[in-house]
């Protein structure tokens, strides 16, 4: 039923879209269903092109720096234990569900596209987790003492996130591979780790490059 739901979430992207469960090669201890590149049997036509321009089903991949800040909570799980944790920009959900394996308190899966919400509880199910939901970040509920983001700065006008993200939690852990100056000193470098989406879109080396980020026990100003 999990993947019916999300393969008629695909199907309006591509029309000969599914999904499958699969391990990414960044992050294996998590079972996702992703995008199938299989059904890509020749050239996408010019209106399947457009379709998929349009309305990407992000969801629907999981991303390198999703795969290594999930990987780097489960090997790091006293930075989740015990904590409320809201990931903002679930996509699949995977970081998510890494927080919940590493014993958050409350997993949080917040993402304005409800087919990237069906995503998070279809692959929560698949891992034996549980994560909340969340459609809309302003609405969230109650105190949260770790955000988390992965690959959020894609477009320069989602910089003032950096500040919203200090000012709703007491800690912020965020993973990207596209800015390498944040531009605000109290997001930490903690590492560079090397991943690339999955299933593979072939992507710039130099997206492949993740920096993690930590805010620690700072109430944002």
């Amino acid at each position: 039923m999990n993947e019916d739901v999300l393969n008629h979430h695909l199907q309006k992207t591509l029309s000969r879209g599914r999904v499958a469960a699969t391990r990414p090669a960044g992050c294996p201890q998590i079972a996702l269903y992703l995008f199938d590149p299989s059904v890509l049997e020749g050239p996408l036509s010019h209106d399947e092109a457009q379709a998929v321009v349009a309305e990407p089903a992000y969801w629907s991949f999981c991303w390198a720096s999703g795969q290594v800040l999930a990987a780097w909570i489960l090997a790091n799980p006293q930075r989740v234990a015990g904590k409320r944790v809201l990931d903002f920009g679930s996509g699949s959900g995977v970081v998510a569900i890494a927080a919940a394996k590493a014993g958050a308190t409350e997993a949080i899966a917040c993402d304005v596209d409800p087919a990237a919400l069906d995503a998070a509880a279809a692959n929560a199910q698949l891992n034996n987790v549980s994560v909340t939901l969340c459609g809309d970040w302003s609405e969230r509920r109650g105190s949260i003492d770790l955000v988390t983001a992965a690959d959020v700065l894609y477009d320069p006008e989602n910089r003032p996130l950096l500040k919203a993200f200090r000012n709703a939690a007491t800690e912020v852990l965020l993973a990207d591979s596209r800015v390498k100056n944040l531009g605000d000193e109290r997001y930490q470098r903690q590492t560079v780790i090397e991943g690339r989406t999955w299933p593979d879109l072939n992507e710039f080396e130099e997206f492949n490059q993740v920096r993690i980020y930590l805010v620690e026990a700072l109430q944002g100003t």
